[in-house]
């Protein structure tokens, strides 16, 4: 169970990383961190710390794909642990 929280600790901690430096290089004009990586990051743990770093610091709030999507992707990895914690245990 104690990889479990290390685990999520680390993944939303890497998601504001990578969230806070793509906004950075957008600002820069340098190299960005690809959509794909940022919805990847979401969809394995890091959706909840993301959306509210984007919201926090105004980054991909325009997309739709990103306002509508991770808490799509959010709220199934909710229910997938709901229902598995229901029905597994």
């Amino acid at each position: 169970m104690y990889f479990l929280y290390f685990y999520l600790a680390f993944i939303n901690i890497f998601a504001v990383v990578i969230t806070v430096a793509d906004k950075k290089r957008a600002e820069r004009r340098k190299w960005r961190v690809s959509e794909a990586m940022l919805l990847f990051v979401s969809a394995v743990g890091g959706g909840v710390s993301m959306y509210v770093t984007m919201r926090l610091i105004h980054h991909k709030t325009r997309k739709l794909k990103f306002m509508l999507g991770i808490p799509i992707i959010v709220a199934f990895e909710l229910i997938l642990v709901l229902y598995l914690l229901n029905y597994v245990y």
